[in-house]
């Protein structure tokens, strides 16, 4: 639960930052003319769009298991998440493409672009503020599992986390890019400088709307733990005693900090029926004690090879 309040935190700070930065925006790229200010207006209201699509996420998926709903909601997380990506490409990406486009074939006509650099500076210290926060988050929860920063963003099940960060840090280079948009036509007085900017705007907004979507695409499919994860789950179910052999064992990711574990045990012929439903209590502590984020453990007693062989 602390893990759902620093995420809803970071997701309100990204929200807030970018509602106001999107109407400065909106108003700089009117008074200045810059179809690439413009763009950046739609990148911050689509990243708005997304963080409510986001709290969203993190508000249904707390919600307890229930009758029609045995593992909980923490999958609906994913849901929203795939929704807000969806936002991201077309609230963003389309609009900045297609008015990138149209600045380079009708031209655009430069204002005073004094506004637009002034919010652009508070834009990019209230972006960096947002994604500050969002890196905290995840060096703390990439130490707490002893995982490389890169590699833990890049599986961390925690979507909107990923999708704050990674928003965030897009931000940031559409700024540098809308600001190399405004200076090129401030020098040359052309406004090609500004429509290429809108359209790399559009581009970098449609790989992180692509990079979040199959993200949360490939988690509501069903992904497994990581590997280092599995083997130590095989570790700890053959060290329970009268267990000679996982003969299958299958992890599902149904959220972030949750964790269900599935597999077909082969126990002692001699061992009784007390000493398995034992065995089984054991290895669920052994699992919940190793790994936290297991919630759910189901061990299928079976035959192993040998005795398959010899049954008649």
């Amino acid at each position: 639960m602390a893990e759902q309040g620093e995420s809803t935190f970071t997701v309100i700070v990204a929200a807030a930052a970018n509602l106001g930065i999107a109407v400065a925006k909106a108003v700089a790229g009117i008074v200045s003319g810059s179809s690439a200010m413009l763009s950046e207006a739609a990148h911050s209201v689509a990243d708005t769009v997304t963080e409510a699509l986001l709290l969203t996420a993190l508000k249904r998926s707390e919600k307890p298991a229930d009758e029609d709903h045995p593992v909980g909601y923490a999958g609906e997380r994913y849901v929203w998440a795939l929704l807000a990506a969806v936002a991201t490409f077309v609230g963003g990406a389309v609009f900045s493409i297609y008015d990138g486009i149209h600045t380079l074939t009708h031209g655009e006509e430069l204002g005073d672009p004094l506004a637009s650099y002034i919010v652009l500076g508070v834009a990019f210290l209230l972006e960096g503020f947002s994604l500050r926060t969002g890196i905290k988050q995840v060096r703390a929860e990439a130490e707490r599992v002893k995982a490389p920063f890169a590699q833990y963003l890049r599986l961390t099940p925690d979507t909107t986390v990923k999708a704050v960060v990674m928003e965030d840090s897009a931000a940031l280079a559409g700024l540098v890019l809308a600001a190399g948009g405004l200076l090129g036509g401030q020098i040359t007085g052309s406004g090609v400088w500004d429509g290429i900017a809108s359209i790399l705007i559009g581009v970098l907004l449609v790989y992180v709307a692509w990079v979040l979507g199959r993200s949360n695409a490939e988690l509501l499919v069903g992904r497994p733990a990581p590997r280092r994860m599995r083997e130590g789950i095989r570790e700890e179910l053959l060290s329970v005693p009268h267990v000679i052999g996982v003969l299958d064992l299958i992890t599902l990711i149904q959220g972030p900090g949750e964790v269900m574990v599935a597999a077909k045990i082969d126990f002692r012929d001699v061992s009784s029926a007390e000493q398995v439903e034992w065995a089984c209590e054991d290895a669920e502590s052994q699992l919940r004690e190793r790994f936290p984020a297991i919630r759910r453990v189901y061990l299928d007693p079976t035959p192993g090879v040998e005795q398959r062989r010899a049954a008649p």
